[in-house]
């Protein structure tokens, strides 16, 4: 199958090198933009269930035959989506693990004390220091690809994860407040840099779309510096740390505003990411399909 794709600009057998399971070792050489196509193939041949499929991608490479095949395949590098890579790290990134939990936390302590400071250098730092982006992304991609498995395991990290970080930081600014540290005048002042938090308007949820549709195409594709863009214009992680706040000083009509400012950019992200994908897939499609009616065979396979 791999010698007869046109895709492939090298490929190498080693007979017997696998131990487990018994068996070949095969490397091929195929542009991106060919990738969707192959690992169908070879998972209708069984591969992914006898054997294993390992996706590298190459990042220099210099080869007169790669560079005909790129050329012959269909679209740019770039804009290709190596739909198996995508769906591998949304399932790794959404998982409710400990580390998740951690980063969570601590992004959220920051940015109640970026609240409490009225920093927004802070604010900034909590929102790099997010977790939750590909867990948001996971059920646009979820919906597109009809894996119900993955939207109910991002939709769970999400939730307990916003949960439980919320609830440690009120802990943690409770005992803040006992001993002292802080008291309601470092939350009741005018906060000029900081209160963008809780007062979402229809700008947060313009944002949250751009920031999604951004955010999945840095993902999908080669082009991954868009995706710090995205991370410091979402208030997710900051709207959880007011939240906890909140909680804490009793401050219950910020605390509504906080909430509805986190419900709206998970709700635009995940929303933008869905229609930016169904895009993505609808149209790469179309590229495929009129590529491989156009195609001809190599010389030699008549």
């Amino acid at each position: 199958m791999l010698n007869a794709d046109n895709g492939v600009s090298a490929l190498s057998v080693i007979k017997g090198a696998s131990a487990v399971p018994v068996g070949d070792l095969i490397y091929a050489d195929i542009p991106r933009e060919s990738a969707n196509q192959v690992i169908t193939t070879l998972r209708g041949l069984g591969l992914d269930r006898e054997g294993t499929i390992v996706i590298n991608d190459a990042p220099t490479w210099i080869s007169q035959a790669a560079f005909n095949a790129q050329a012959q395949a269909p679209g740019a590098p770039s804009d290709a989506v190596v739909w198996a890579s995508v769906i591998e790290r949304a399932y790794a990134e959404s998982a409710l693990t400990w580390t998740f939990i951690s980063f969570m936390i601590f992004a959220t302590a920051l940015a109640s004390i970026a609240i409490v400071t009225d920093s927004i250098i802070l604010v900034i730092a909590a929102m790099v220091l997010g977790p939750e982006f590909v867990a948001v992304a996971s059920l646009g991609l979820a919906l597109v690809r009809k894996r119900p498995h993955l939207f109910r395991q991002a939709a769970g990290t999400l939730a307990v994860g916003f949960a439980v970080s919320i609830s440690a930081v009120a802990l943690l600014a409770a005992l803040a407040r006992l001993l002292g540290f802080i008291d309601l005048n470092d939350v009741d002042h005018l906060r000029p840099g900081t209160s963008f938090i809780y007062s979402p308007n229809a700008w947060s949820f313009v944002v949250a779309l751009i920031a999604g549709a951004v955010g999945v195409l840095a993902l999908t594709s080669t082009q991954s510096g868009g995706l710090v863009g995205v991370f410091i214009s979402v208030t997710t992680i900051p709207a959880s740390g007011d939240a906890a706040l909140s909680l804490v000083f009793a401050r219950w009509s910020e605390l509504a505003g906080s909430l509805t400012q986190l419900v709206i950019n998970i709700a635009g992200m995940a929303i933008a990411g869905w229609i930016t994908l169904a895009l993505q897939q609808q149209v790469w499609n179309r590229i495929t399909a009129r590529t491989d009616s156009t195609a001809r065979p190599r010389p030699g396979d008549q």
